[in-house]
């Protein structure tokens, strides 16, 4: 039997906003999306006083102001950086990693089973906390599945103090757990596909595990049937590599304020295409054809107006020059004037490796130096080096309110202590 495990941060953006702000300790505690929107993360108090997921922050000042809760707009360099400290610490307890979310984590323990399992997680979870400060539970299983729900159940219930293994338990034990659980909470079914389950008369995760994967797939898709497999223990699911390259990168955000002018959706759109093009290059990668949308707010009375276009290159490249001027032209082709824009994103797509490229006979194969300065300044000097297309104001940038300082990555915002 294989053992993998699942580890995951608790509250992960407030649990990092705690860290450096000890003051947030015990009391509800939300971070919001871009420009201060969603409650995107809840500290555990602020799920008690009834904040969901994904509520808009507007809706919520009335209660926040009664129960005294405390907001913070989102700081994903502080959230990125944190990520990577305890993915690098996880790589170190095995050497089977898949880094699936910014917060979670798979790894295969099947080669630790001399080990007492639960200790070593235990070991996991004390060291993460005790080298950076963020608080995890584990969860483990002969599945990806079923390391999900051994996650769950360990995050719910005390009793397992964070690390739950379904492995050491006896089958009737282990159905008795999954009873207890909603089928909505299973990896791969979620919230819409649930009622339709319910309509079965499948409610909890163990009524999935017993049903017929044949007949569900006829009803539903593969996917399904891979999932019921895979809570009777049949692994379908492996881990990924977690340095394969992405097959498309994309970069897309809400402004901080409605904008109608051209040159302000130029800023932005050659903004993202910087950011996209240092991934993009990082992986090693080209990209063929660079996709560009534009949209209004869908809410609200005002005249509403959203289009994309793809813009193929003559020739694949991962020079952030070429893709900007491709994205530019495809600005230029969809914007309207009289409309308040909310939002532009932009996706770098047909994605291959730089080293298989096919150059024609007239083509320039001496090496792009430039691209090269460029990320060398910029990560040295955090985005010190922009494409003059991106302006210097930018007023159209996100909302944040209440951002916490970059404390692990820019030297002027390290915490004092006195």
């Amino acid at each position: 039997m294989r053992t993998i495990a699942l580890i995951d941060v608790n509250n992960f953006y407030v649990s990092c906003e705690r860290i450096f702000n000890p003051k947030l300790e015990n009391k509800p505690v939300v971070v919001l999306s871009n420009n201060d929107g969603c409650a995107i993360s809840r500290s555990n108090e602020a799920k008690k006083v009834g904040i969901k997921m994904g509520e808009p922050w507007f809706k919520l000042r009335k209660l926040a102001k009664q129960y005294n809760v405390v907001a913070q707009s989102s700081n994903y360099t502080l959230y990125a950086d944190m990520s990577s400290r305890v993915m690098t610490i996880l790589s170190q307890f095995s050497p089977d990693q898949e880094v699936y979310s910014i917060d979670e984590c798979f790894l295969d323990l099947t080669s630790f089973k001399h080990q007492d399992l639960i200790k070593f997680g235990q070991k996991i979870k004390q060291t993460i906390k005790q080298w950076i400060g963020l608080p995890v539970c584990i969860g483990m299983g002969s599945t990806k599945t079923l390391a999900k729900l051994a996650n769950h159940i360990a995050k719910k219930h005390s009793v397992f103090h964070g690390v739950c293994n379904l492995n050491l338990m006896d089958q009737e034990t282990a159905d008795t757990w999954l009873s207890q659980i909603n089928v909505k909470e299973v990896w791969g079914i979620g919230r819409q596909l649930a009622p339709k389950l319910n309509a079965l008369g499948i409610q909890s995760v163990l009524d999935l595990k017993n049903a017929d994967p044949t007949r569900m797939r006829q009803f539903f898709s593969v996917v399904v049937e891979k999932t019921i497999r895979e809570l009777r223990g049949i692994v379908c699911i492996e881990l990924e590599d977690m340095n394969e390259p992405k097959k498309e990168i994309m970069c897309s955000r809400s402004f901080g304020q409605r904008i109608t002018e051209l040159y302000e959706l130029e800023e932005a759109v050659s903004s993202y295409v910087t950011r996209a093009a240092e991934k993009l290059r990082a992986q090693q990668s080209i990209a063929a054809v660079v996709y560009v949308y534009i949209r209004t707010s869908p809410y609200g009375t005002k005249k509403q107006y959203v289009n994309e276009v793809n813009i193929p290159l003559f020739k694949p490249s991962d020079n952030t020059l070429q893709l900007n001027n491709a994205a530019l032209l495809g600005l230029k082709y969809l914007y309207k004037k009289g409309y308040q824009y909310q939002k532009a994103g932009i996706m770098l797509c047909q994605l291959s490796s730089k080293h298989i490229l096919q150059e024609s006979l007239f083509s320039d194969t001496s090496p792009n130096n430039q691209m090269k300065v460029m990320d060398a300044i910029n990560h040295r000097w955090k985005n010190k080096l922009k494409l003059g297309s991106a302006g210097i104001n930018q007023k159209w940038k996100m909302k944040s309110g209440n951002k916490s300082k970059n404390y692990t990555t820019h030297w002027g915002e390290l915490i004092q202590v006195n």
